[in-house]
């Protein structure tokens, strides 16, 4: 094997550890809420500076993740493959590369832009390793409590730009909050097999995947539409980005309705996929139709 190949083939298991893909997604909400902030204007090199410091700080988490989880993903076939349950990394060095990430991330957010949003991103970083990861084991209250790191990158882009915690950055935050309880069900639908044989609790009953779930599903979509309202009514994007939330809302609690209609396993497919189209088009929507001031 060539050092080249042994090199190449290292850095693709640490961007696996760091789960690179879906932080990306995760960070592009981060940024897309530091364009948001009245008065920033878009600066490449800030951006840049917000994308390596959120996807540092997010891979860590998710490398503690899968440290805690090293055992139990063994069991499942979507993560047996990965860097530690496979062999292919150690603990110790994957806990060295968690430490470099994370300390790097919140430096680089806190020389970069200002330190309160260094601080609530070590706040998602350890809500996620080390409460949501092994809450998951205890029951399904784990889906609320990993809702909040999960919902605080946008946060985290707002108070980068605007340097403190207010309500534009709330709104977004929550916007990201209620999208992730359909979201993470959908998910806990299609993998139910795989969590209940690694034991994980991510299903709001005992029961499983059920009319009940779907219910609630539907519940979250349904306040998403008001919710995806609250930037325009706060006077930070104009009247196209309230009517496209409307659309994309119902778009996606058309989905989660759909999946209490046919209770299956395509449904929660289809509403998972759908869950990425409906942050996508709302971020997307919010960030064209910002109002300059």
């Amino acid at each position: 094997m060539s050092l080249s190949y042994a090199i190449a083939s290292r850095v693709k298991d640490y961007f696996m550890m760091m789960k690179f893909t879906l932080t990306f997604m995760v960070v592009f909400s981060c940024v897309v809420a530091y364009l948001l902030v009245p008065g920033v204007e878009f600066d490449l090199v800030k951006v840049l500076l917000l994308f390596a410091g959120g996807i540092l700080v997010s891979g860590s988490a998710n490398i503690i993740n899968q440290i805690l989880e090293k055992e139990t993903d063994k069991l499942m076939a979507r993560t047996a493959p990965r860097p530690l349950p496979a062999g292919r990394l150690s603990v110790g060095e994957a806990a060295v590369v968690s430490v470099v990430t994370g300390l790097a991330g919140i430096l680089i957010l806190g020389f970069g832009f200002n330190w309160l949003s260094a601080i609530v991103s070590l706040v998602s970083l350890v809500l996620y390793g080390f409460v949501y990861t092994p809450w998951k084991k205890w029951n399904s209250l784990a889906v609320l409590v990993g809702a909040i790191p999960g919902a605080l990158p946008p946060l985290i882009g707002w108070v980068a730009g605007a340097g403190t915690l207010s309500e534009g950055g709330w709104a977004l935050f929550a916007i990201q909050f209620l999208w992730q309880f359909p979201h993470f069900w959908a998910i806990a639908w299609v993998a139910h097999t795989d969590y209940t044989r690694a034991g994980f609790k991510l299903m709001p009953t005992d029961r499983g995947p059920g009319k009940m779930i779907a219910l609630q599903a539907a519940m979250y979509t349904m306040l998403l539409i008001p919710a995806g309202v609250a930037p325009y009514l706060l006077g930070m994007t104009g009247a196209v980005s309230a009517v496209v939330a409307i659309l994309i809302g119902g778009f996606y609690l058309y989905r989660a309705i759909e999946l209490y209609r046919k209770c299956d396993v395509p449904s929660a497919r289809k509403l998972m996929f759908g869950s990425y189209i409906y942050l996508a088009v709302i971020l997307l929507a919010l960030l064209f139709d910002k109002v300059k001031l």
